[in-house]
């Protein structure tokens, strides 16, 4: 194996057996060393993934932040599966909904939780936040009475407005 030797770390090629270098047809393997620095791999902030009424609660404050419209929560606890809390809300423009569900996804990834999905960022009509135990819609004033999810979803009792951060469902 021929060894190259600069200050740095050392970075190893795989030979190709069998062959010799005199036939041209095999590589040689060499030992490279790098100059760039060690990329050192940031640990998380917290190793503990926050429990859906930690999320619901950041999720509330920071829609209350930014102003947020009618916001309101439904607990989803035995009626469906794929979320415990869904939380609509109404931005007043595009550009509204669209800050309104960019500052969620921020105070979601501060929080540590990088693995929520988006749909619906580039028109911003009906932005729906997928953060696991907590699914989060925000549209604006017309398409939310057009689809109008809240009738579809809660049923008597089960849906409360929020006001700032402290109110939300637990029926």
């Amino acid at each position: 194996m021929v060894e190259t030797v600069y200050p740095g770390r050392i970075l190893e090629a795989s030979r190709i057996s069998g062959r010799t270098a005199a036939e041209g047809k095999r590589s040689l393997s060499t030992k490279v060393l790098s100059r760039a620095p060690r990329r050192r791999v940031p640990e998380p902030v917290s190793k503990v993934r926050l429990d859906a009424e930690e999320t619901l609660r950041l999720v509330l404050a920071r829609l209350d932040d930014m102003k947020a419209e009618d916001t309101v929560t439904i607990d989803l606890n035995g009626k469906s599966s794929i979320a415990d809390t869904m939380v609509v809300t109404t931005g007043r423009s595009n550009r509204h909904v669209g800050s309104l569900a960019d500052s969620v996804l921020k105070g979601l990834h501060a929080a540590g939780m990088h693995d929520v999905r988006v749909e619906g960022m580039p028109h911003c009509d009906w932005v729906l936040i997928d953060a696991g135990d907590v699914i989060v819609h925000v549209f604006r004033p017309e398409v939310r009475t057009f689809y109008n999810l809240e009738k579809m979803w809660a049923a008597a009792g089960s849906e409360r407005r929020a006001e700032g951060t402290a109110a939300y469902a637990s029926v």
